[in-house]
């Protein structure tokens, strides 16, 4: 079996339940029995090890801190209360997502976790997306990001990032299963939303921006 691809997920207290979850669903079911079966490892990560306490006050304990993770293929940073008024402060947070996003292999944003991307400075220059009640906020406080509306999620990959950002809390799983698409191919992704028996219509016309 080929080694599997490890997807780190960013916890902090506060954070929007289904944002991380979504996207631990997704890619925690991804398999493929040509390249092996799963194909991802999927862990939790945050500043400390001791419990988070996610909105509406459902407990987590990561797997990992930032001291402690395993070297990252996949990173992702959900959204929530605690990510655009509480760790767009911390600067600990910030400078760990600068440096892991420049080694791994894609970085995705679930609803307010823009917020830290475009913090890091990662998006500048670039298009990006988050819930619908915060793209005036993220318009305002970051003018040089080229702010869309009415996407599921936006591609902003280039030659030197792969950068995935999506709409607000269950858009985050559309956006998973695009970036199962990207990583893997298109018949893995449907057949792991079949598995959710989630319904994913992939046309980029209607869902996706993707920027040229």
């Amino acid at each position: 079996m080929k080694s599997k691809r490890t997807v780190g997920i960013l916890l902090f207290n506060e954070v929007e339940v289904l944002a991380f979850a979504g996207p631990f669903e997704v890619f925690s079911l991804v398999e493929n029995a040509e390249l092996g079966g799963k194909i991802f490892k999927v862990v939790t990560i945050a500043q400390y090890q001791t419990p988070i306490s996610a909105r509406n006050g459902l407990k987590v304990i990561p797997d990992y801190t930032f001291d402690t993770h395993p070297t990252l293929d996949v990173l992702i940073i959900p959204g929530g209360y605690g990510a655009e008024t509480i760790e767009i402060k911390n600067p600990v947070v910030i400078n760990w997502i600068a440096a892991q996003s420049n080694n791994v292999e894609l970085t995705l944003s679930v609803c307010t976790g823009v917020f830290l991307l475009a913090e890091a400075g990662l998006l500048s220059g670039k298009k990006a997306t988050t819930h619908w009640m915060d793209l005036d906020h993220l318009n305002t406080a970051y003018p040089d990001i080229k702010v869309i509306a009415n996407k599921r999620y936006v591609d902003a990959s280039d030659e030197k990032s792969s950068l995935v950002t999506s709409g607000g809390i269950s858009s985050g799983i559309h956006a998973s299963l695009y970036c199962v698409e990207k990583l893997v191919d298109a018949q893995t992704a449907y057949a792991t939303a079949d598995r959710m028996e989630f319904d994913w219509d992939q046309k980029l016309e209607s869902i996706a921006w993707v920027q040229s």
